[in-house]
């Protein structure tokens, strides 16, 4: 029982074992809870001197030893710990005060109150005035707060809104309702921008402000960055160990100052010799090298332009105002409301539409050009040719057109409501959600919303780094070839870039690929080459990508699509991976070559490619290798159809047995060799296991009456068999008697040697005719009779030479010939034999076709 009435409120002291607390009884108690918390034993004071409920207590964090209450007698008292008399009492509020705190920071004395006169008020404790009263609430306020980072005050009702307040200009910022009606109490933690709000129904967690960093670094890698109110440089040059791509760098710090207001953005001008560091509603210029104050004012923006000492700051949202050397040269009435303006060559200015460029020294007469877009942010290159619009999903790369803007000013003609048409060309957009960019001569470096740093130059985007989490750009630095960057703890991190890479790309895309490749690519380390390959490849420039790349990877894929198999080939034996031989295996397809892309599918195992070429062109012995080749190694498929395409019954049999296919070789086997189904179906029947189910597969030798027409079948394939090897026999007899010619030196000899040779004799003649009447009587039974056929073929043998089908050889014509017209051959034996054997006996050349051709 601390209290005789409702307790309203506790504090507790940062470092002793106190607990202050306040009551309805308008009473407060300090309690020492090392003691045990025993009634008696634990008070240590009480203090006493308000007339109504005391609402609330609070330690005053720069001296723990006093403390604030606030009562609903309308005042506000300050104690010390060691006495019960207050030091002071502050009034002012109308109504009973409800709240009260301190504020946190060591610059500002001051203490803030609400109440339910529904005003908010700020004191200084120092010298016991009120300084600033707020008014925005309808209802009582239930509840004030000082951020402890932010320069925010934050303040809750009970008419179920929390409002937010600028610190240095005391201007409401934003009010929040979640619909959880009455706000009592709000929280923050100190070093997170996020609030925590309690209501009736419920809380709430928020982000206050822009979860970015305040920092700005020249070319020499000077870092400005702002911790808080305090300003703090680091210097890259003076990191410790070495710096290694993506590695977090021990950079020392030094104290600049502090700021009296939170800083929002600080920027160094062009030549980095001066630092304007923007706070809520003012600016300060300093000097980067002593830190010493060179100008100072009121604005809402601040921006500086591209001459040293020259800035412009927007006064209000229609009211320019443009410095020279530090000194007002200008004041500039705008034709609409501005939200925000950025600097360069050009002052750019953003209204509710658009965005507008308009020249520092005659903004007066007019916008230079108005473009329908509304950048977040813009950037200028070096030579203030180039310029990036930064939108929400896409940036869009201008190039400005100096001639076509100093050709409209020289005509004294009147500005146009939208500008100067040909002040600005469109060069490209990339749809990339930018977070931060920076120009590197024409190259746009930015990080990205997807935690990659890329950069962009002649119309690609190349990624740099793959970030682990969010980081904030500071910039590159050309001395130490590196681009630097660093996270919300300030740890700064590297990656290298080189400036000779940069300057390289910059003059391949200008035009100038002579002077890139005398002047700027020796400097190129060679390990970054492959870098630059991939830029000119990406430029269609492939020819200059082909010299320039150490890469095997991509110089591979540059010679097949340059159509140079040879360099090809050198990488593919040298590296001696499958994938390259069968790609190069199809760039020799592509050029005819035959013999070169068999031998390289054959080094990169492509044995479907193998397949394909052999069927095409006809190679029946590289056929059979690839049958056994691809049926040691398991490949059924191959090995199948190279046997099949053979002619080979048995290797397609055996394919089919040994990959467990006895199903399908048995009715392959009934299809193309059915003399032999008895063996396959036993193996059939053994590989089922099961007797029942074997029992019911038939065997031709068990069950012939199943099996009708396989006994004709077998005997017209051994009369076909001994027909194709008489004809065989005669054509190579024919191919001996065509070389022993060859050999004769005289016509003469020859014509003796033909005639003995081509003359069969008169039993082989009778012999071999009912041969070839029996065959065709076997091909077709029911066509004629013998003696018909013999008489047809007689009579036909003088008017033309037999088809391959019915000799199957030019010998066999020969034969069929020679049996119906004897005695006219030997006649024109006679007269003239060697025009007869021009006319009759075809060349090696022709019977080379031939084979082909039966192949």
């Amino acid at each position: 029982e601390a209290h005789q009435d409702y307790i309203r409120g506790i504090a507790v002291h940062d470092s002793l074992p106190y607990v202050l607390s306040c009551s309805d009884d308008m009473t407060v108690k300090l309690w020492d809870w090392s003691k045990g918390w025993q009634n008696q034993k634990s008070i240590k004071q009480v203090f006493e001197g308000h007339t109504h409920y005391v609402m609330g207590v609070v330690f005053n964090p720069k001296d723990p030893n006093t403390f604030a209450t606030a009562s609903l007698d309308r005042t506000i008292k300050v104690w010390n710990l060691s006495s019960v008399v207050p030091n002071f009492t502050l009034e002012g509020h109308e109504k009973g005060i409800n709240c009260v705190e301190y504020y946190p920071g060591p610059d500002k004395p001051y203490l803030i109150s609400g109440s339910d006169d529904r005003t908010v008020r700020i004191w200084d404790y120092q010298t016991k005035t009120c300084i600033q009263t707020l008014y925005g609430h309808v209802h009582n306020i239930t509840t004030v707060l000082f951020h402890p980072d932010l320069p925010l005050i934050v303040t809750g009702s009970e008419d179920e809104s929390v409002k937010v307040w600028a610190m240095s200009t005391y201007r409401l910022e934003t009010s929040l309702d979640f619909g959880l009606e009455r706000v009592w109490t709000v929280s923050c933690k100190g070093d997170r921008n996020r609030l925590a709000i309690g209501c009736d129904k419920g809380s709430v967690v928020v982000k206050l402000g822009k979860d970015t960093m305040t920092y700005s670094m020249d070319q020499n890698g000077k870092i400005i960055i702002a911790a808080n109110r305090d300003i703090l440089q680091m210097n890259v040059k003076n990191a410790v160990g070495e710096i290694s791509d993506g590695e977090k760098i021990l950079l020392p710090s030094k104290e600049l100052g502090t700021q009296e207001s939170q800083p929002k953005k600080i920027e160094h001008n062009p030549n980095g010799q001066f630092v304007a560091v923007i706070s809520e509603g003012e600016y300060v210029v300093n000097t980067a090298l002593a830190w010493r104050p060179k100008t100072y004012g009121e604005c809402i923006q601040f921006v500086w332009s591209n001459e040293s000492g020259g800035y412009a700051v927007l006064e209000s949202s229609t009211v320019i105002k443009i410095f020279k050397n530090f000194k007002p040269k200008k004041t500039f009435n705008t034709p609409s409301p501005f939200e925000t303006i950025f600097g360069g060559p050009m002052l750019a200015a953003i209204s509710e539409d658009a965005v507008q460029f308009f020249d520092w020294d005659i903004c007066e007469k007019g916008a230079i050009r108005k473009i329908a877009a509304r950048p977040k942010q813009v950037y200028w290159n070096e030579n203030s040719e180039l310029c990036c619009l930064v939108c929400d999903t896409s940036i869009f790369i201008l190039r400005y057109n100096r001639e076509a803007v100093n050709t409209f000013l020289e005509s004294g003609e009147e500005f146009p409501d939208e500008g100067i048409d040909d002040a600005f060309e469109l060069v490209d957009e990339v749809e990339e959600k930018v977070r931060h960019g920076a120009w590197i001569g024409d190259c746009f470096l930015f990080t990205n919303r997807n935690q990659r740093l890329n950069y962009y130059i002649g119309g690609e985007v190349y990624t740099l780094a793959i970030l682990d989490r969010q980081m904030y750009l500071l910039g590159y630095v050309p001395k130490e070839n590196r681009v630097f960057l660093t996270d919300k703890e300030r740890n700064v991190v590297s990656y290298q870039l080189y400036l000779s890479v940069i300057e390289y790309q910059t003059a391949i895309v200008r035009g100038d690929i002579e002077g890139a490749q005398k002047v700027i690519l020796p400097k190129i380390p060679k390990d970054h080459r492959s870098k630059v390959a991939q830029f000119l490849d990406g430029q269609q420039l492939k020819e200059i990508a082909l010299e320039v790349t150490t890469d095997d990877e991509h110089k591979f894929d540059l010679a097949i699509q340059l159509q140079k198999v040879e360099i090809a080939q050198e990488i593919a034996k040298r590296v001696d991976n499958k994938q390259k031989w069968k790609r190069l295996g199809d760039a020799y397809l592509k050029h005819c070559n035959f013999v070169a892309a068999a031998a390289a599918l054959k080094a990169g195992e492509d044995l479907n490619g193998l397949l394909l070429l052999y069927h095409c062109t006809g190679n029946k012995p590289a056929l059979q290798d690839l049958a056994a080749e691809a049926e040691a190694k398991g490949k059924h498929n191959v090995a199948f159809m190279a046997n099949y395409l053979c002619s080979s019954v048995e290797g397609c049999t055996r394919v089919l047995t040994e990959s467990d296919r006895f199903a399908e070789a048995v009715i392959f086997k009934r299809s193309y060799d059915p003399q032999n189904l008895s063996g396959a179906i036993k193996q059939w029947k053994t590989s089922l296991g099961t007797a029942k189910v074997a029992s019911c597969i038939p065997d031709p030798v068990d069950y012939p009456n199943l099996f009708p027409n396989l006994e004709m079948y077998q005997k017209k394939t051994e009369e076909e068999a001994t027909a194709e090897q008489e004809e065989e026999e005669g054509e190579e007899k024919k191919e001996n008697d065509e070389q022993e010619e060859a050999k004769d030196e005289t016509p003469a000899a020859a014509d003796d040697g033909e005639a003995e040779k081509s003359a069969p004799p008169a039993e082989a003649q009778d012999t071999e005719t009912p041969k070839e009447e029996e065959k065709e009587g076997t091909e077709e039974p029911t066509a004629t009779t013998p003696k018909e056929e013999e008489k047809e073929e007689a009579d036909e043998g003088q008017e033309q030479t037999p088809t391959p089908k019915e000799a199957g050889n030019e010998d066999a014509g020969e034969e069929a010939d020679a049996s119906g017209a004897g005695a006219q051959k030997e006649e024109s034996k006679d007269g003239d034999e060697e025009d007869d054997d021009d006319m009759d006996s075809p060349s090696p050349t022709e019977l080379v076709a031939k084979n082909r051709q039966g192949l």
